[in-house]
């Protein structure tokens, strides 16, 4: 029973940063932190790195504190700690791998899924002011996208 519970902690921690990430990105990267995410709405990229890497920083802190609780104090913390991580993994794979080609992997993917994440993303990144952007999620892609060729 308890291999159960610590596994849908897992899950729905991962499950819910889907919802984390959106409004995030929706409100606080596309709204007060504009000056960090804002390089990344450029059309030229000048270096490896942007502002916008800060991100990384800023929601994996949540994800090691929990863990970190989590072995020392309650370990349901760690359960919910590790699901947070998880999906900064799969962000990080999806958007930076994936998405925005930062190493040269992951490039020729037929999945209909990747495509369709891919389309989204593109639709997001044609507005290059913090408003009238769509499409805040990563890994939640509307039915619509699907059907669409890149």
């Amino acid at each position: 029973m308890e291999i159960l519970i610590n596994t849908s902690l897992v899950l729905l921690s991962f499950l819910a940063m889907e919802g984390v990430a959106w409004a995030t990105h929706k409100y606080i990267m596309h709204g007060f932190l504009w000056y960090l995410h804002k390089d990344h709405h450029k059309k030229e990229v000048y270096g490896f790195f942007e502002k916008n890497d800060y991100f990384f920083l800023i929601f994996a802190t949540p994800g090691i504190i929990l863990i970190f609780l989590g072995l020392n104090l309650l370990m349901s913390l760690f359960y919910i700690g590790l699901g947070i991580s998880i999906y900064g993994f799969a962000y990080f794979t999806v958007h930076d791998l994936f998405i925005h080609q930062r190493f040269n992997i992951l490039r020729r993917s037929q999945n209909k899924y990747f495509k369709a994440i891919r389309r989204a993303h593109k639709v997001h990144h044609k507005k290059l002011t913090k408003e009238g952007c769509e499409n805040f999620g990563m890994l939640w892609v509307p039915i619509k996208y699907f059907k669409q060729k890149i």
